[in-house]
């Protein structure tokens, strides 16, 4: 018999990770640009189609973002050193993504958003900026998804 798999049948860990990375790339865009979330996707769809193959993920990213990112800032702000705006923006842009992840999708454990966030910093941010993401979202996890972080230490 096969160990049942935690993950949801049709989904491609792969695709996902591409998803958040284009995602990561499309709000460090937003943040600079300030354009709207419209522009945004059509501009990372019609360049990048190719490379996102999980596209309703990589949408359902950047549109819960931009949407809401005051009540992510708000979440990240108690556990963050410095103004939410003043964070490098790489880092920021991972740090929301995250956070929209771990409020919004209670289907992604936290462990995998919390790993997906550390691997893409290293890729895009500065030399130790995943570290400081780490940080951040472990304290954040805590907090918001309490009952899943005290269940996996009780393992």
């Amino acid at each position: 018999m096969k160990p049942q798999s935690r993950r949801p049948q049709g989904i491609d860990p792969v695709h996902r990770t591409r998803a958040r990375r284009r995602a990561m790339q499309a709000i460090y865009a937003w943040q600079l640009s300030g354009g709207v979330a419209q522009q945004i996707l059509a501009q990372f769809a019609h360049e990048q189609a190719h490379e996102i193959a999980d596209l309703a993920y990589f949408e359902d990213l950047v549109r819960g973002v931009i949407n809401d990112t005051a009540v992510l800032d708000a979440g990240l702000a108690p556990h963050i050193d410095r103004a939410v705006e003043e964070v490098d923006p790489v880092e920021r842009a991972v740090l929301r993504i995250a956070a929209y992840e771990l409020h919004q999708r209670k289907d992604v454990p936290y462990r995998v958003v919390i790993n997906e966030a550390i691997e893409t910093a290293k890729r895009f941010g500065a030399d130790h900026g995943h570290t400081y993401v780490n940080g951040v979202l472990d304290k954040l996890a805590a907090e918001w998804r309490s009952v899943e972080v005290n269940a996996a230490k009780q393992r």
